[in-house]
């Protein structure tokens, strides 16, 4: 097993704030705000973790480095070096640009340095490192799978349906074996809370770029609910926060006993 949490980070580094346009606090908004403290019980438990600590909006680990808004830097890089998706065309690129709530965040351009710099100082590096740590289980075990930590804000209620609490998402079923979803969802049903799987987060690039199915390396994203461990005001830790990291712990678990049953397996 490993875990990642890679937009929760809350280091703003000077060179960030001092280039937007917005107060701190409009930025923060980008944040899975605390989504690393949902994992503290499985990591004392022993699973391998990865915790971003620079904000996202210093760069998005979960978008391809190609996901880049050619008019936030200067010179523009080529088209043909570029990945377009929804994700850049709705300001969410590799780089964030806005948010509809703020609008614009940065006052500036970023240089082609700039930005390599931020590729080549984190992203590269992050990835590399999940995916040896996905290597090194493979290599002991015979599988390895990653869950992708994420949180989300409260999703609307439609009539009478209650809303997901949790979403799980292996993009449709590219990344994981659905004998794994469904063991995550029976875990998330006991915990009395609603389930989704696929909609509305289905996985992103860190899902597509560490999956290797076929060669026995899983990946899936899980989404909570904010309201779930924060405080009303979705700001601070709150009230829920020991009962969510017992659910991810006991997810954790349910994961490596399946991983682990075709091992049992092999070896009777």
């Amino acid at each position: 097993m490993v875990l990642s949490v890679p937009h929760a980070g809350r280091e703003y580094p000077a060179t960030l704030l001092a280039m937007a346009r917005v107060p701190r606090d409009r930025l923060e908004a980008l944040e899975d705000r605390y989504a690393d403290t949902l994992i503290d019980d499985a990591v004392t438990a022993g699973t391998t973790a990865f915790v971003a600590t620079r904000a996202r909006p210093w760069i998005d680990l979960n978008r391809d480095e190609r996901e880049v808004d050619s008019g936030m830097i200067d010179p523009p890089p080529r088209a043909q070096m570029l990945v377009s998706s929804a994700k850049v065309r709705g300001g969410l690129g590799l780089v964030p640009r806005r948010l509809a709530s703020t609008g614009e965040l940065w006052s500036r351009r970023l240089s082609s340095d700039e930005l390599v710099e931020r590729i080549i100082g984190d992203h590269r590096p992050w990835h590399m490192a999940i995916a040896a740590a996905l290597r090194e289980a493979h290599a002991r075990f015979g599988t390895a799978l990653l869950i992708d930590c994420h949180s989300m804000p409260p999703l609307p209620r439609h009539g009478a349906t209650q809303p997901p609490q949790v979403v799980l998402g292996d993009r449709y079923g590219r990344t994981a074996p659905g004998t794994l979803m469904d063991r995550l969802a029976s875990v998330v049903d006991a915990a009395g809370l609603v389930c989704a799987r696929n909609s509305p987060y289905a996985g992103g690039h860190t899902l597509e770029r560490q999956a290797m199915p076929a060669r026995g390396i899983h990946a899936i994203q899980v989404e909570v609910d904010r309201s779930l461990y924060l405080d009303s005001a979705l700001r601070e830790p709150g009230d829920g926060l020991r009962s969510m990291r017992r659910l991810l712990a006991a997810m954790v678990a349910a994961m490596v006993e399946e991983l682990s049953t075709p091992l049992h397996r092999a070896a009777e």
